[in-house]
């Protein structure tokens, strides 16, 4: 695979076209300004050591020795090899709700954004172990298969919103479900499932199926996105809440009571955010208390630098064009070394 380091130096390659415009243009007031004292061709056969190839073999050297040199500064680079990367680090998968109640703004700016920032900092802090993202209302969907490329993973989680699932509600155990499948084969490696929700369930038992992922080796943590007394769900691009069918603003609440029931039958912990923290670092600080597994992952390895190939043949451009004379030499004129016609 090719690669450049430092690919703004690319922008100089602009400079060659340029080059060659005032090359032409001076050749042309040259040849314009030679012929007010006669015929061109006449006035040339007259200087039997004037040379019109030399200068452009001159130019022509000149110019492909700074594009190699440009390129150089570019710091081409070859490789890009596979390599598997050992490291102890346990599986952590989030499941993460995004029903229309997660939009309240009872925890600031609202429910989603806190929890997806939250996220994104945990991230941040991320060095062996392997990540995955589950979105869920009414249905559970992998946003993120279980990995390490916590880049892709930040990227994906900034598209998350409360329009993913179509299906709305709040399916904890469908999410549950979906993390028990995702997780990989290895039953020696550590696995978490956080899960950050409202916790208002309308589908199936989360309880339950919270008890199969402990059964499994999964252990279930829960984060309570919301305050106990409540707020409206607003509505996208307007200054109105949702209602219901008799016209009464929704009030959507933290179901706390639940989420300790998942965390305590899944053996996790139960965290409340609140508008400070979401205390999805401090659940982190439990993970690694954990014994982790070596985990095995492949990675690419470091480029390697070719820029001194491209510096090493401009420089014998560079020489080649010293050499070369813009007239012809007496002693080597009859050798006709660049096969120039006379």
């Amino acid at each position: 695979m090719f690669h450049f380091a430092n690919q703004q130096f690319l922008y100089l390659l602009i400079l060659i076209p340029v080059f060659i415009i005032v090359y032409v243009i001076n050749v042309r007031l040259r040849r314009k300004s030679m012929d007010k004292f006669g015929d061109y061709e006449v006035i040339t056969s007259l200087i039997p050591l004037l040379s019109n190839r030399r200068p452009l073999t001159k130019f022509i050297l000149m110019l492909t020795a700074l594009t190699l040199l440009i390129i150089a500064a570019a710091r081409p680079q070859f490789g890009s090899k596979l390599k598997e990367v050992k490291a102890e680090g346990v599986e952590i998968i989030i499941a993460l709700d995004v029903s229309n109640s997660m939009l309240a703004q009872d925890i600031k700016p609202n429910r989603l954004e806190k929890a997806k920032r939250a996220i994104s900092r945990l991230l941040d802090n991320l060095r062996n172990d392997k990540i995955g993202l589950i979105v869920f209302a009414g249905d559970a969907y992998t946003q993120v298969p279980i990995t390490t490329d916590y880049t892709a993973t930040k990227m994906l989680l900034s598209t998350i919103s409360t329009d993913m699932v179509p299906k709305q509600g709040t399916a904890i155990a469908y999410a549950i479900r979906l993390a028990m499948r995702s997780f990989s084969p290895d039953e020696e490696v550590k696995k978490v499932l956080i899960i950050i929700t409202d916790g208002e369930n309308h589908e199936d038992d989360p309880i339950t199926a919270a008890r199969e992922a402990k059964e499994k080796g999964i252990l279930v943590y829960t984060i309570g996105m919301g305050l106990p007394k409540g707020a409206p769900i607003p509505l996208p691009g307007q200054s109105n809440f949702r209602k219901d069918a008799n016209g009464n603003v929704i009030m959507t609440k933290l179901d706390e009571a639940t989420l300790i029931k998942i965390a305590a039958a899944g053996g996790g912990i139960y965290t409340r955010a609140n508008n400070v923290k979401v205390g999805l670092s401090q659940l982190y600080k439990e993970i690694e208390k954990l014994d982790k597994k070596e985990l095995e992952t492949v990675v690419y390895s470091e480029y390697e630098d070719s820029f001194q190939y491209f510096v090493g043949f401009a420089l014998l451009l560079l020489l080649l064009e010293f050499m070369i004379m813009e007239r012809k030499n007496k002693k080597l004129a009859k050798l006709n070394l660049f096969e120039i016609k006379k």
